[in-house]
């Protein structure tokens, strides 16, 4: 298990704890809305970063990016398993084809 494999279980696991003793369960309380914006927020800061060009803040804006993103899709009850799957789907697919198949 990887470390995205990680972190999506451990965010699976904390759908309906203690919003008071999980910081994952107080997010997935506040509903899916809360956290799509809350990913937002941390996309523009990674944003923010590689512009800057500092490497070490994009790399911790990254991880802050990877988690929130992992949350929101749980909020929403979609799995990395499923992501993954669409990845999979695509490869060997080029990106202008892709986008003009959608």
């Amino acid at each position: 298990m990887n470390s995205l494999e990680k972190l999506a279980a451990t965010i699976a696991s904390r759908k309906g704890a203690d919003p008071e003793a999980s910081w994952t369960a107080k997010l997935l309380a506040k509903g899916p809305e809360k956290c799509a914006e809350k990913f937002g927020e941390e996309a523009v800061e990674a944003i923010i970063e590689a512009v800057k060009g500092d490497r070490a803040r994009l790399t911790s804006e990254a991880a802050d990016v990877l988690y929130h993103l992992l949350v929101m899709l749980a909020a929403r009850d979609v799995t990395l398993t499923e992501v993954l799957a669409e990845l999979d789907r695509r490869e060997g697919t080029s990106g202008i084809a892709e986008k003009a198949g959608r």
